[in-house]
C-alpha cells in the first residue's frame, strides 16, 4: 500500500445504509477539505490521465466529476465540458437517459461542447455499475467525439462497473 492509498483510506468516511440500507457510501468530503491530501489525489489522477495519451477534452460528470475535472483537465492542457442533470444547460443540449442502483436519470451536454474526432476523457469519482460513465460516454459518441478513457477516485469492485466499459476500461487511485 503506497502513502497515497494510505490517505485515501484515512480521508474517504464510510458511511454504512446510506443512502439505502445494505449500501456503504464513500463520502469523499474530508479528503477535498485537506489541504495536503486534495494536491496528492489531483497529481494522483494526472498521472493516470497521462497514461490515456493525449486528450482534446475532459468531461466531469456532475457533481462530483467537477471537482477533479478542471484541475486535471489545465495539466493536460485540454479544455474542460461539464456533463450535467437534465434542464442544467442553457443552450441546445445531447440528452442520454440512463439506470442508476436506485432508479433512473437523464445527463445532457451541450451540442458543440465538443469537435467531431475529439479524444476525450470521462473524469468522475466512484464507479460503482458503470451506468454514469457510459451516459456520458454515448453523449460523447452523439457529438461524434471517442473515449480515450474513463477515470476515477474510487472503484467499487463489488459492482461491476469496470466489465461494462470495455474495451475502455476504467482507471482508479483506490479500489475498495
Amino acid at each position: 500500500m503506497n502513502d497515497l492509498t494510505r490517505t485515501i483510506d484515512r480521508l474517504v468516511r464510510p458511511i454504512e445504509d446510506w443512502p439505502e440500507p445494505g449500501v456503504t457510501f464513500r463520502d469523499i468530503t474530508p479528503l477535498l477539505a485537506d489541504p495536503a491530501a486534495l494536491p496528492a489525489v489531483i497529481d494522483g489522477l494526472v498521472e493516470l490521465a497521462e497514461k490515456v495519451g493525449p486528450v482534446d477534452a475532459v468531461i466531469g460528470i456532475e457533481a462530483r466529476g467537477f471537482l477533479f475535472g478542471p484541475s486535471i483537465a489545465v495539466r493536460l492542457g485540454a479544455g474542460f465540458v461539464p456533463v450535467r442533470k437534465a434542464g442544467k444547460l442553457p443552450s441546445h443540449s445531447l440528452s442520454t437517459s440512463y439506470e442508476l442502483e436506485y432508479g433512473a436519470a437523464v445527463l445532457e451536454m451541450h451540442v458543440d461542447a465538443l469537435a467531431p474526432g475529439a479524444r476525450v476523457l470521462v473524469v468522475d469519482d466512484v464507479l460503482a455499475t458503470g451506468g454514469t460513465m457510459l451516459a456520458a460516454a454515448d453523449l460523447v459518441r452523439q457529438a461524434g467525439a471517442t473515449v480515450a478513457g474513463n477515470l476515477v477516485l474510487i472503484e467499487l469492485l463489488a459492482l461491476g462497473g469496470q466489465d461494462r466499459l470495455a474495451p475502455v476500461g476504467c482507471a482508479s487511485l483506490r479500489t475498495y
